[in-house]
């Protein structure tokens, strides 16, 4: 029975490690917009924007309100899910390197595992699963540091990439509650809604950069259609079914991947160096993703 459920969730690890790739080369799409003279809020509310239209043509328009409490709940997966996330991820690629960025938001898995310890019983770990943990995110660190005791260019930059892993424990959280309830389809556009909601108080005082024949240039609306639609609806929508189906911290552990494709993407189209410490850290990061998720433990045949 054991080896049939493990065998069931295969395609189910292959979608997470699938967004991931989507995820880490995404921190580049960013670095265009952001070079291209849009703000980090105007970025996300365009990307979400995007994903959430295109979301209420799939679903034909239907609205339906669900009660405070878990309307509430929706609301706290927008704020930390979305505009505190992305709007801090994207400020952070303004003041320093995508790979550093990318390294720092890896560890939400950590902050995701204790969170789900404390509040969900099926989510708790082992030991062997923290050792794996703890490996990765030494691997991230070497990652980070692999151009000397220098996080990046503004240590601002690195507390909010490092804030942006922290708010997504609380999405992770409260997505794994409402998936008891919702569809993944009926979350991610409930999502969509609130973050971009969220983020118009911060965009309306911002000065507008972005002008008609910025938004006209071919590498402007293709990385917003990028972001909108493969970024945000198709993979927020496969990584809720994936949360609902292997857990929380399983699907978190994936993060630890980010770093490798955003270090080896950023090094081809940005130039951003990589030496051997880069490559060591690598090596950690996927063994400890392998340790974590092979002693993680299965609540379920327990």
């Amino acid at each position: 029975m054991g080896q049939v459920k493990k065998n069931s969730d295969f395609w189910y690890h292959v979608a997470a490690f699938a967004m991931i790739l989507v995820w880490g080369i995404s921190f580049l799409n960013t670095r265009v917009l952001l070079d291209a003279g849009m703000t980090p809020t105007e970025i996300f509310v365009a990307r979400f924007t995007i994903a959430y239209v295109s979301l209420l043509v799939v679903c034909r328009f239907k609205v339906r309100y669900t009660g405070w409490r878990d309307e509430l709940l929706f609301v706290v997966c927008g704020i930390a899910g979305g505009s505190a996330y992305f709007i801090a991820e994207n400020t952070a690629l303004e003041l320093t390197l995508i790979s550093d960025v990318a390294v720092l938001v890896s560890t939400a898995p950590l902050t995701t595992a204790l969170m789900g310890a404390i509040f969900y019983r099926d989510e708790r770990i082992t030991l062997l699963t923290g050792v794996g943990m703890v490996i990765a995110f030494i691997g991230s660190v070497m990652l980070a540091l692999k151009d000397g005791f220098v996080w990046g260019d503004s240590i601002l930059g690195d507390m909010l990439a490092l804030f942006a892993a922290f708010v997504w424990a609380f999405y992770s959280m409260a997505l794994k509650r409402l998936n008891r309830t919702y569809t993944t389809l009926f979350i991610t556009r409930k999502l969509f809604f609130y973050g971009v909601l969220s983020a118009l108080p911060l965009l309306a005082l911002e000065d507008t950069q972005v002008n008609l024949n910025t938004l006209r240039q071919p590498e402007v609306w293709g990385n917003l259609l990028y972001l909108g639609l493969i970024c945000s609806m198709a993979a927020y929508f496969i990584w809720g079914i994936t949360v609902k189906r292997i857990g929380a911290v399983r699907a978190s552990n994936y993060f630890y991947l980010s770093p490798i494709v955003s270090m080896i993407a950023a090094a081809i189209w940005f130039g951003e160096r990589t030496n051997a410490i880069a490559y060591i850290g690598c090596v950690l990061i996927l063994a400890g993703v392998i340790i974590a998720e092979k002693f993680k433990r299965n609540t379920a045949n327990q």
